[in-house]
């Protein structure tokens, strides 16, 4: 008898816990997005846009292009890649890394001199950053950052990059370029116009002609236990939806 209590109270504690279960709701799903530092304003408005239209959560680790490709090579747990060119994407897609067909371009960057608010110094076009006043010009590294590649590209076609080169502090991406103009580590700062806020400073935009054009590419992680969700994310990235936040955010779009 004994045992046969301690058998009934035991499937009842196993049932009460069971229902306790049933009756949790779910944990949301967490993407881990790695993009590009010149992304981080466009993605603070797609990402909780997309989380109230799906109730998936994303979470953005922002860095270098290729610093965040070197880490998905060496099994970061992302889910989602979004960088700064196509050469990071292609190549993880080459070596298997991304999750087949998901590769696509969801943007394209746009290069600009920038000063910071405040600034007493003007400029009417790049070459006007040889003056003597400009002491100090803020790149991101064109190892590691796209845009940096583009800055130096457009320097050397307009013949005057021996004459800025001593003068260039590198940052190592373009969210630290833009700050070290900020902050006065420098006069100007070669940096997206996506990060750009209305109103922030002036800029020169930087003629596309001096430099290859920077069309963006994104992709699904291979190694992701979410292929679904991040598919989702990268579905809204590419909508209408997504596509007209980017270019409200500074970025044209490819084929448009």
């Amino acid at each position: 008898m004994k045992k046969l209590i301690t058998v009934c109270v035991t499937l009842a504690l196993s049932s009460c816990q069971f229902q306790t279960q049933k009756n949790q709701p779910a944990a949301p799903v967490e993407l881990l997005v790695a993009a590009a530092a010149n992304t981080t304003d466009a993605f603070a408005e797609i990402g909780p846009r997309f989380t109230s239209e799906t109730g998936i959560r994303v979470v953005f680790s922002f860095g270098a292009t290729a610093e965040l490709a070197k880490q998905i090579e060496n099994g970061a747990p992302f889910d989602v890649f979004a960088a700064a060119d196509t050469e990071h994407v292609d190549s993880l897609d080459r070596a298997g890394l991304l999750t087949p067909g998901t590769r696509a371009i969801y943007a394209r960057g746009r290069l600009v001199l920038w000063l910071p608010p405040g600034s007493s110094l003007k400029v009417g076009k790049v070459e006007d950053i040889t003056a003597k006043q400009f002491d100090r010009i803020a790149i991101a590294k064109p190892d590691v950052a796209p845009y940096g590649q583009a800055a130096v590209d457009s320097l050397k076609k307009l013949g005057i990059w021996h004459e800025i080169e001593p003068r260039v502090v590198y940052a190592q991406n373009v969210s630290q370029a833009k700050q070290y103009a900020a902050t006065g580590n420098a006069e100007v700062a070669f940096i997206p116009l996506a990060l750009v806020k209305p109103g922030e400073g002036t800029y020169v935009e930087v003629s596309e002609s001096l430099h290859r054009p920077i069309d963006q590419a994104l992709g699904v992680i291979q190694s992701s236990a979410k292929q679904e969700a991040a598919r989702e994310f990268v579905s809204f990235v590419l909508s209408q939806e997504g596509q007209q936040l980017l270019k409200e955010n500074g970025y044209s779009i490819p084929g448009s």
